[in-house]
């Protein structure tokens, strides 16, 4: 086998091992951002960075500012932390 075989075989592992580390980065994101933020529903928000990563990255988006959405707190919450 020649240099240039070995040399290539090598880029093609690291490429396709960076391809997976990055998909795994990206659809892990929503989730880890929704429960570094204390987010309600961190679950649902990381269920959803997977799934729509996995079937088409279209909605994966829409999983990732859920992660940033503010709740608004309910009345009585509001009242407990007034006082």
């Amino acid at each position: 086998m020649a240099f240039i075989d070995v040399f290539s075989a090598i880029v093609l592992v690291v490429a396709v091992a960076s391809a997976i580390g990055v998909l795994l980065i990206i659809g892990a994101a929503p989730g880890h951002v929704a429960r570094k933020r204390g987010h309600p529903w961190a679950q649902a928000v990381a269920v959803a960075g997977w799934v729509t990563l996995i079937f088409g990255f279209v909605l994966w988006p829409l999983a990732f500012v859920w992660a940033y959405v503010d709740i608004p707190a309910r009345p009585a919450e509001k009242r407990e932390t007034e006082a």
